[in-house]
Formats: structure tokens, C-alpha cells, sequence
């Protein structure tokens, strides 16, 4: 019952950020336009709500992590999937030490370590996510081989968009799509995380009703 729990985390985890994402906003901020990471930008009043919102994320992903690792079994993949994504909630953590100020404040030259601490942390946690996605697509059959390559495909694509972006963001120049782009990006490997924990949930009930047969 811990682990299935545990692995409901994952869903949780991703219905969080994917709100997150959608419904966290301040006067002027446009989703199409502007990038997540500015909601939680040094001086944006939007930071406290996120970085409260975004630990719990954070727990919830490590929770989701560790009952992968259990759930794993003999598929060593799958484990590493598991320690993968609890790294990867770990790291989620440090985003409040690495934040980036807002457009106006680095168009003047007021950037800072920080700024550059959080592009460093940003392709860290994208090659997180490649990897995990990556080890994950060998744990299962076919289709979701097939669904894990088509996320890496995506999360690229879109993450490349982004990041083509990035030197207009710190120039103050328009990016009219930027915050389409990053949040497709995300939202492929936050519906990866969720379809992960469904297969690793009904692999559980299978389970359970084996084990309630053979008694």
C-alpha cells in the first residue's frame, strides 16, 4: 500500500507543476511570451508562491523516485530510472539558490553567479530528464519504447526552441513564443512521469490479485 501510494506521487507531481505552469501568473506576465523560470525570478512576486509550490513538487518527485527504484525489481533500467528521478527531485531543490532576475534587470548588466548557475542547473535537469526517459523506454514493451523516443523527440525540439531564445531574454527582446515552447517541453515529460506511474501502478494491482489467487 506504501509503494502504491508512493507511486501515485508521480501523478500528483505532474497535475502540480502542470497547474503550476498554467494558473501562477503576475500583472503583465504573459504565458506565450514569457518563460516559467520567470515566475520565480529574483524580484518577480510570483517567486514565494513557486518556490513554496515547487518544494512540494520536489518531495513528491523524490516519493515518486524511490517507488520506482522498489517497483523496479530485476529490470536494472528501471532502477536506474528510479535513482534518476530521485537526483532529479534533489536537484529541483537548489532551483531557489540558482534563480535568474528578471528581463530588465539583465538587459541593464545586473545579472549575477546566480543567472549563471541557473543555465548550468537547466541543462543538468534536461539531461536528467533525456537520460531518465532513455533508460525508462527499455523497461517496458514496444509502444512504450516507441511513446519514450517520441518524448526525448519532443523534449529536444522544444527545448532547442527555447534555448534559441535565450539570448533575447537576457537582451529584454521580444520572444513571442518562448513560453509555448518551454512549456511543451516540460508538459512531454511531465505526461511521461504520470504514464509511468499508471503502468507501474496496474503492474502493482496484476500483482496483487496473483498474489491474492496463489493464497
Amino acid at each position: 500500500m506504501v509503494r502504491k501510494v508512493l507511486l501515485v506521487c508521480g501523478i500528483l507531481s505532474s497535475l502540480l507543476y502542470a497547474w503550476m505552469m498554467g494558473a501562477i501568473r503576475f500583472k503583465g506576465y504573459s504565458l506565450t511570451s514569457q518563460t516559467v523560470s520567470e515566475l520565480s525570478a529574483i524580484g518577480a512576486p510570483t517567486r514565494p508562491l513557486w518556490i513554496a509550490l515547487g518544494s512540494t513538487y520536489d518531495v513528491l518527485m523524490i516519493a515518486f523516485g524511490l517507488s520506482v527504484w522498489v517497483s523496479a525489481g530485476r529490470k536494472r533500467a528501471l532502477r536506474v530510472v528510479g535513482g534518476l528521478l530521485v537526483v532529479f527531485g534533489a536537484l529541483v531543490v537548489a532551483w531557489p539558490f540558482a534563480s535568474m532576475h528578471q528581463r530588465e534587470v539583465l538587459a541593464a548588466g545586473g545579472g549575477t553567479l546566480s543567472d549563471t548557475l541557473h543555465i548550468i542547473l537547466s541543462m543538468v535537469t534536461v539531461l536528467f530528464m533525456l537520460v531518465a526517459i532513455g533508460f525508462g523506454a527499455t523497461a517496458f514493451g514496444k509502444r512504450f519504447r516507441l511513446y519514450s523516443i517520441g518524448t526525448i523527440v519532443l523534449l529536444l525540439v522544444f527545448g532547442a526552441l527555447t534555448g534559441l531564445d535565450g539570448p533575447r531574454i537576457q537582451a529584454n527582446l521580444p520572444t513571442p513564443w518562448v513560453g509555448v515552447w518551454e512549456r511543451i517541453s516540460i508538459a512531454v515529460f511531465l505526461l511521461w512521469v504520470a504514464v509511468l506511474a499508471i503502468i507501474l501502478l496496474r503492474a502493482e494491482k496484476r500483482q496483487g490479485s496473483a498474489d491474492c489467487s496463489d493464497a
